[in-house]
This record gives C-alpha cells, structure tokens and sequence, in this order.
C-alpha cells in the first residue's frame, strides 16, 4: 500500500471514530510504528488530523463539532490528571459535590476515591461507571436521567427537572472552551441547558479546563468567567489567559504537570 492510500485510509478512521491509536494502526495496516507514524506527521502537518499521546484525534473547528468520549479521552493525559489533583483537594469528606460529563471530570472522579461520605450527583454515565466501583461503603452515587450525547452526558428536561431540586456544596464543570466574552462553552444546546442547571445547584463552582480549551467557542454559553469560584487549568495556560481569568474568576489555580506535553509524542 503507498503512503498516500495508508494516509487515506488513517484520515477515514480518525473521521469516522474521532480518533486513532498507533498500535491500532500498526496492524491494521500491517506496516510498523514507525511508518504510522510518519503518516501521521503527514497529516497533522496538513491540519488534518492533531497529533496525541499514542495516536492522533480528528481535527475539529465548527463551534457545533462535538468528538465523542473516547475521543476526547486521549487527549492531554497528564494536564488532565495533574488538574484531577488540585481538583480532588479541594473536596472534604461529607460533602455533596456536582460532577458534570466530559474527561477531566471523569479523571476527577477516579481521584476522588480515597475521599469519604461524599453525596455525588452527576449527568455523566461514564463519571457514574467510576464513582459505582469506589471503595467507600458510605459514598452516595445519583445519576441523572436523559438523553445520551456524544460525550456520553444526559441531558435534557428529566436531568434540569431533577437538578433544579438539589442544593450542592461544590459543582465541578468541563467545559469544551472558554474565552473572554462568551465565557465558557459548550457545543451542545441541549447539555448547557443541563449544565446551567448543575451549575445552578452548586453554591460554588469549580471549573476544570486544560490550556487548549483557551480560546475555543462553543455555540452555547453555560456560565459567565465571573461565575466560576475557582478554574483549575495546567501550567501551559498562555500568559494572557492567566491575567483574563485571574481578573475575572474567584481563584486561578496552575495545575504543574511532569512534562511538557509535547513530550508525548
């Protein structure tokens, strides 16, 4: 197969699933993981496709573009799990916590099993899946009703309806972007619906965003910068996004990470 027709067929894959594992494509295409490689530099050098830890992601623009779970789950592994620390940190036992849908929250909820008597409420199966195998007998797991998305987060009038009746300690919130303006976003109508219902419920909100969702505009707001108490980001966050968040949240807080992330690739 010429390295036209393998770039071909990687770029249909990642479309079609929102991402690519080189491992995967190893055998797939029966060549070696250098080669697969190469093609993905390739195609990333053509804005085709973003290079991530073990692979690569579909390239997405439109502010109603919505990759699913998995493919949002390879992307800045260890800004997402050093922003799960800082984030487990500040939980106390006995709490009742908020935990929307989306990939840095579910590394939250890994990192939150050492924490006990926690009340979790949560729109998010995939948050719910994790918090359901925890060791603590005393943890009180509630999820949502609703439509599934993309992002595996119900949504809709059953998850508001039941949201709107609740009164939580903190809401933890991923967001697909945030900017100055439109504030933090999400491309899904009907989940900001839900989401502003979560956050709505919470007396503080903590927002958890990696550097890359800097700048990017979902077609929906769900809160205002100045809403968030705190946003927990990583210690790649652009200079001028530091100053716009620190004049307009409660707290800024760095999350430092154990590489730079393109040491990944």
């Amino acid at each position: 197969m010429l390295a036209r027709q393998r770039q071909a067929v990687i770029l249909e894959e990642a479309r079609r699933t929102g991402a690519v594992r080189v491992s995967d494509l190893v055998d797939q295409l029966g060549v070696s993981d250098m080669t697969v490689r190469r093609d993905l530099d390739v195609l990333a050098s053509r804005g085709l496709v973003e290079k991530v830890y073990g692979g690569a992601t579909s390239v997405s623009s439109h502010s109603t573009d919505e990759p699913g779970f998995e493919a949002k789950s390879v992307r800045q592994l260890e800004q997402k799990e050093a922003i799960a620390s800082v984030a487990a940190g500040l939980v106390r036992p006995g709490t009742a916590i908020g935990i929307s849908a989306g990939t840095t929250t579910w590394t939250l909820a890994r990192a939150l099993d050492a924490i006990p008597s926690l009340t979790i409420v949560t729109n998010s199966i995939q948050v719910a899946d994790v918090l359901r195998a925890s060791t603590q007998p005393d943890r009180t797991v509630v999820l949502t009703g609703g439509v599934r998305t993309p992002s595996d987060a119900l949504v809709g009038p059953v998850a508001v309806q039941s949201l709107r009746s609740l009164h939580l300690d903190l809401v933890f919130l991923g967001v697909h972007g945030m900017a100055d303006g439109p504030g933090f976003t999400t491309p899904n109508l009907t989940e900001s619906e839900t989401d502003r219902a979560l956050v709505e419920a919470g007396r503080r909100l903590v927002v958890l965003a990696d550097h890359t969702k800097w700048g990017t505009v979902g077609i929906s707001t769900i809160a205002e910068l100045a809403e968030a108490s705190v946003v927990v980001s990583d210690d790649e966050l652009p200079q001028d996004a530091r100053r716009t968040l620190s004049e307009h949240v409660g707290e800024l807080m760095i999350a430092p990470t154990a590489a730079p992330s393109g040491a990944d690739e």
